[in-house]
């Protein structure tokens, strides 16, 4: 009996002092999601990939704002959002302690105002994301001139560029010449 309290003695402790000591976590660890508004362009990828439905995105057209929200109550840190999201918005930190008082202070939210149709005044998409594929375009190394010519095309609702192409005056209208052979 000695001898197994002195090979206990000898062991030491077998677990952390937490809460009373800082615990540290494994490299790659997958903790509480942080978010980075600024660098968000509200394109929807991290919604698609969310297993849990934790984040969620609602676009009033009446205000013209998208609004963007994650839910931490609902997530489970797959880091599924992480990996889709194009510009590095949204990132697992190694925190793990989400404890709150109120439970508005697990919300994670943002808002982005959308782009207006330069023809028919619809709103269609974030600025942000017309901003981040204008940014593309010079990042892939057309000329800041170029761009600019582009830009009207960027600013315009797709049902509009599609009437566009379909009424261009240098192309034929496939509709009306498939009509006129009808009759």
């Amino acid at each position: 009996m000695f001898k197994l309290f002195k090979t206990l003695r000898n062991a030491g402790t077998a677990t952390v002092k937490y809460p009373f000591k800082p615990l540290e976590v494994a490299h790659g660890f997958r903790g509480k999601p942080e978010y980075d508004p600024q660098q968000c362009i509200a394109c929807g990828a991290c919604i698609s990939a969310c297993p849990a439905n934790a984040l969620t995105m609602e676009t009033d057209l009446e205000s013209g704002e998208r609004r963007w929200q994650l839910f931490l109550g609902r997530c489970i840190y797959c880091a599924r959002c992480e990996e889709v999201c194009p510009t590095r918005a949204i990132h697992l930190t190694e925190e793990f302690e989400t404890a709150v008082m109120n439970k508005a202070d697990l919300y994670m939210k943002g808002t982005f105002r959308l782009q207006h149709c330069r023809q028919c005044g619809e709103a269609f998409a974030p600025k942000k994301s017309v901003e981040y594929a204008m940014a593309l375009m010079v990042a892939s190394g057309v000329e800041a001139s170029g761009i600019e010519a582009l830009r009207p095309m960027y600013e315009t609702c797709p049902s509009c560029k599609q009437k566009n192409n379909l009424s261009n005056n240098d192309r034929q209208n496939f509709r009306l010449h498939i009509q006129g052979d009808k009759s």
